[in-house]
């Protein structure tokens, strides 16, 4: 699928479509710069499990690591800010038709 930009130029979105979290450091980076909510900040336990992150700093104790997940997917507009500002390259983008692949 293919769109244009403001001026009619061809442009293609590059859709977020998944996070290694074996290599996000967790920085948010790639949060502060998406508008959308795509992605959320969660912990993993020392069981290997991925959990929310309360405001309360008793239980950080059980985090062993904090990584960015996929929120909400569909929000996603393809700008590829995310993937510039991820200094992990974690992330993995393409087309629509990747995606539904």
């Amino acid at each position: 699928m293919s769109f244009a930009t403001r001026d009619g130029r061809d442009w293609t979105p590059d859709y977020l479509i998944s996070i290694d979290a074996n290599k996000c450091i967790g920085c948010g980076r790639c949060f502060k710069v998406c508008g959308r909510d795509v992605m959320t900040l969660r912990g993993i336990n020392e069981s290997g499990e991925l959990v929310d992150l309360d405001n309360d700093d008793d239980d950080d104790d059980e985090i062993e690591k904090k990584i960015m997940v996929l929120n909400d997917q569909g929000a996603c507009i393809g700008c590829g800010a995310c993937a510039r500002v991820c200094p992990a390259s974690c992330q993995t983008h393409g087309s629509a038709a990747t995606e539904a692949a």
